[in-house]
């Protein structure tokens, strides 16, 4: 199978796993840096955490979504199926997410917000929890 199709999911794959990649370990890091207490610690940790987002699960995100439309474009009659429904609602929920971790992190940085390990663990259940409903809905496609 060696069609445009085949090739938009391979990158489309590939992008989600350098996003939930990036993502996880993120916010396993901003769990670490909660309780730190030496400052160069601290900022050894944040510059790890700006590189997991800026150069590993941001640019896996923007390839995903690039990969998922250009899939949708190739092959349309995806749109009607529901259980693309339910996985673009949980993408949705997952950029949400994303995004509440990155600013988060960014706030606390610039010393205007706190950030707890609580914080940061319950985002990285959240993520994680839409990771599995995501796969599960494009491996079984329950309707």
């Amino acid at each position: 199978m060696n069609s445009p199709t085949a090739w938009a999911l391979v990158f489309h794959v590939v992008g989600f796993v350098f996003w939930m990649g990036g993502l996880m370990v993120a916010t396993q890091v901003m769990a670490a840096e909660s309780v730190e207490t030496s400052a160069e610690a601290r900022r050894a940790l944040e510059r790890l955490e700006r590189v997991l987002f800026k150069g590993v699960a941001h640019p896996g995100a923007a390839i995903t979504v690039i990969a998922g439309i250009v899939v949708v474009a190739i092959q349309p009659a995806y749109l009607y199926q529901h259980w693309l429904h339910a996985k673009l609602t949980l993408v949705a929920v997952l950029i949400a997410l994303d995004l509440m971790a990155w600013f988060r992190a960014r706030e606390y940085h610039r010393g205007v917000a706190p950030l707890t390990r609580r914080f940061a663990k319950a985002i990285h259940g959240a993520i994680a929890a839409t990771f599995l409903g995501i796969v599960i809905l494009v491996m079984i496609k329950p309707f």
